[in-house]
């Protein structure tokens, strides 16, 4: 019996998370709300996608090729049917993206969500095709609720959003902190719409 993997064991947790969540996830804030600012054409890869909201928001509402990634067999798999179920087209491939390298200038738009890997920040700017746009979403440290990673190494630090994607150009970005009333507006999350010059 092969001994098991590091992969295997990220593979097994996120599977048996999307192997309990009914039907699939909501499209992020940071593409329902900066969908104008998405290019007529081209390829887009959503990138740990798991339950494939982005990446079916995006084959519904756009002229794009979807691709999306995820190490979740499972949560491939639910893509793939409800794409087939809506009548939509997705390229929904299982792939570890936190060790994939991505050839250079290979998508108009990247999609992250949820999923905060630093080091691929280099990766992700020179998989962007010139002129492309990087729509990225996902927790901060700073925060008024238990949603999201424990870790805190697995939550933005105050505006880090904007230092790892430095040498591309803000068209978008929000994060609220702690600023003013905490009951209303953006709380716990960090949202960024770059593009590549």
């Amino acid at each position: 019996m092969p001994k098991e993997t590091a992969e295997d064991r990220i593979r097994e947790k996120w599977n048996q998370r999307h192997g309990y969540v009914d039907g699939v996830s909501q499209p992020a804030k940071v593409l329902t709300e900066n969908l104008h600012l998405l290019p007529p054409s081209g390829k887009v890869l959503d990138l740990a996608c798991g339950l494939g909201g982005n990446a079916l928001y995006l084959a519904e509402n756009t002229k794009l090729s979807v691709d999306a990634w995820d190490i979740s067999d499972v949560a491939i798999e639910r893509v793939r049917s409800e794409a087939a179920a809506r009548g939509l087209t997705v390229n929904a491939q299982v792939k570890n993206v936190s060790l994939l390298p991505l050839k250079p200038n290979s998508f108009n738009v990247i999609v992250v969500t949820h999923f905060l890997e630093r080091d691929l920040a280099p990766v992700l700017i020179d998989a962007l095709c010139p002129g492309g746009v990087l729509f990225y979403q996902t927790f901060t440290q700073t925060s008024v609720s238990d949603e999201g990673p424990s870790s805190p190494a697995m939550r933005l630090e105050d505006n880090e959003l904007l230092k790892l994607f430095r040498p591309l150009c803000v068209r978008v970005y929000r994060e609220e902190g702690l600023l003013g009333d905490v009951k209303q507006g953006w709380r716990d999350l960090a949202m960024l719409v770059a593009e590549k010059m």
